[in-house]
C-alpha cells in the first residue's frame, strides 16, 4: 500500500512514478512528485520505482501573472 496525496493506493511492483501519474489520472504538464519527502526528476519518471509503503506528493504547478 502506498499513500498518494494522503489517500491510499494498493501498491504493485515494479510501479514507476510515470505509470503511478496514468493510474491516478494526472496529466497536467507542470506537476512535481515527491516520493517520501524526496522531488524526483520529471526526466526519471519513467525508471524510478515507487517502493511498497511509500508516501507520495503530487503537486500541481501553477503559473500567472
Amino acid at each position: 500500500m502506498i499513500s498518494v496525496n494522503e489517500q491510499p493506493l494498493a501498491w504493485r511492483e515494479n510501479l514507476s512514478v510515470s505509470e503511478l501519474l496514468k493510474i491516478c489520472k494526472y496529466s497536467f504538464p507542470l506537476i512535481i512528485v515527491k516520493i517520501n519527502g524526496e522531488i524526483v526528476a520529471k526526466s526519471e519518471y519513467e525508471k524510478f520505482m515507487v517502493p511498497d509503503g511509500a508516501n507520495v506528493s503530487v503537486i500541481h504547478l501553477m503559473s500567472g501573472g
